[in-house]
């Protein structure tokens, strides 16, 4: 059982003045055994990927098809990132975990045979691939999602930074070891050892005994195709998240450059082996866990929006090296310069994303954001490999140097976590609505109302709050949203909104924040007569 000391989401407790150290979440025992699994696990993982390009250029000699591993890898995670962060959101986040990693586990197995019997084609592997990737775009979401229920919202910055770390000393160790154990036992181990390690994290996640978060558990669960709806509705809606989404879109599809065309830099460009490619991963992963341990300092002296601007600039001088390299020595400096801003842009977004959304569409807004990181990889991976089959390796490499430095000044507008300063914590201010019958869940749509009485010289000030009031009203449910105004009684407005459901009425009334309920105390300032009256119509059925 998890101990006194594990919190459960800590939604509100207000960031602190300094997020501690990178260290700091290791006082958390749930984090630390998760960490200790996932590591290993991805350990495996990385092995795993690198098995499976090295595979791959081993059967085919094609820029294109070798890029398309990358490719097979990211759609899944953008095809399904969004059902995925769904059913984060309304199903039991630790078993939805548990059962996926038991499927991933199998398939890896059997695959690893079909690999030993050498009766593996480009087309076999790229399926095989694709698999793979969407075991892990079903889990991705809710790995992200339980970062809150295991540290405190204090601490968030140094986990996610954690989380990175963990992740590249498993890159730095897996394609590493991948070469040993290929040249040892051949190309199937490397699956087989993947498979076992996740083993470690099912363990993990059958001990971990989380708190209930939900604000809402006395609400029957979103439907599959609602809760969709509604997260994309919320994200559209999320000015915080929509400026995230934006930067990363700008960074992911240069960084997928180096990622896609790697395997050929090591065969070809320099001449390497399996060695080589594993060590130029390695270098990779090297070079993020050790910028890891500066980015608290770095974020305190540069800001995320400098930091991930000098990151992105970073990025594009590893792929001029790349494009340059013809001797490992130049390709190894590049590997870990690429490590090294990929962490900072990384973490930088994750935080970006988690601070901007409310625990309650935290699964889905934070799966948009991983299927705009793996769309922008997608698309970038195959333009980079087509890139590189019309002109050439080194070519492809300047070609996406050249638009990282592009997309700074361009993306600049869209600053980064401006949400790390709200209160995302349910409010539940609003009151019960009053009814004179009971009304079924399903019984919709519904019409709220809300009438004020404003003084005109008010107006103009009255109707920028009731605009941005609008954005609150739709992120937590509203699918339409109108002001009308009377034009016998000069000052009378009458707001609405439309729900699809009562129930989803409802839910609206727990996401409400006490940002948002600072936002309607604005807006309430300015009726003169009392308390605005609220009244709720229901569809005649």
């Amino acid at each position: 059982m998890v101990g006194p000391e594990t919190p459960s989401t800590n939604e509100n407790v207000k960031p602190a003045a300094s997020d501690g150290s990178t260290l700091t979440p290791f006082r958390y025992a749930a984090f630390t055994v998760l960490w200790i699994a996932t590591v290993v696990s991805n350990v495996g993982a990385w092995m795993q990927n690198a098995a499976a390009g090295w595979l791959m250029t081993g059967l085919t000699q094609d820029p294109f098809l070798v890029s398309m591993v990358q490719v097979a890898t990211s759609v899944p995670m953008f095809v399904l990132a969004l059902p995925a962060g769904a059913l984060s959101d309304i199903v039991d986040r630790r078993r939805l975990l548990i059962g996926v990693q038991a499927a991933g586990v199998l398939t890896v197995a059997v695959f690893g045979f079909f690999v030993l019997a050498d009766r593996v084609t480009p087309g076999g592997l790229i399926a095989f691939v694709v698999l793979s990737g969407t075991t892990a775009a079903l889990i991705m979401p809710t790995w992200q999602s339980i970062v809150p229920q295991l540290v405190p919202r204090a601490y968030l910055h140094p986990a996610v930074a954690l989380n990175s770390v963990g992740l590249n000393i498993s890159r730095a160790i897996g394609p590493a070891l991948a070469g040993l154990v290929i040249a040892a036992w051949g190309l199937a181990s490397p699956f087989w050892v993947n498979a076992a390690t996740s083993i470690g994290v099912i363990g993990a996640l059958l001990w971990w005994h989380p708190i209930d978060d939900s604000t809402a558990s006395r609400l029957p669960a979103e439907r599959f195709h609602h809760a969709i709806a509604a997260g994309l509705r919320h994200a559209r809606y999320n000015s915080h998240l929509r400026a995230t989404l934006i930067r990363a879109a700008g960074f992911f599809v240069v960084a997928s450059s180096y990622w896609a065309l790697l395997p050929l830099v090591a065969r070809h460009q320099i001449a390497g082996g399996p060695t080589i490619y594993g060590l130029l991963l390695g270098a990779i992963g090297a070079g993020a866990v050790c910028a890891a341990f500066v980015l608290p300092f770095l974020r305190r002296r540069l800001g995320p929006d400098r930091l991930v601007a000098v990151a992105v600039a970073g990025t594009s001088g590893a792929l001029i090296l790349f494009g340059l390299a013809r001797r490992p020595p130049i390709a190894l400096a590049a590997s870990v310069l690429a490590g090294i801003s990929w962490i900072s842009v990384l973490a930088t977004l994750n935080v970006s994303a988690q601070v901007a959304l409310p625990g309650w569409v935290r699964g889905r807004g934070l799966s948009i954001y991983v299927a705009v990181m793996f769309g922008c990889l997608t698309v970038g991976s195959a333009l980079w490999g087509q890139l590189a089959s019309w002109a050439g390796l080194p070519a492809a490499h300047l070609a996406a140097a050249a638009v990282g430095l592009v997309t700074i000044p361009l993306f600049w507008r869209w600053k980064l976590q401006t949400g790390a300063a709200l209160d995302l914590t349910p409010s539940m201010h609003w009151p019960e609505p009053v009814l004179s019958q009971e009304v079924e869940g399903d019984r919709g749509p519904v019409l709220v109302t809300v009438e004020y009485l404003i003084r005109p010289e008010d107006r103009a000030l009255f109707m920028e709050a009731l605009i941005s009031l609008s954005r609150e009203r739709r992120r937590d449910g509203a699918f339409d949203w109108w002001v009308f105004e009377d034009v016998a009684k000069p000052g009378r407005f009458v707001e609405t909104f439309m729900l699809d459901s009562w129930l989803e009425h409802l839910r609206q009334h727990a996401r409400v924040s006490n940002t948002d309920r600072e936002l309607q105390e604005r807006v309430r300032g300015f009726h003169i007569d009392g308390i605005p009256q609220v009244t709720h119509l229901v569809a005649a059925t």
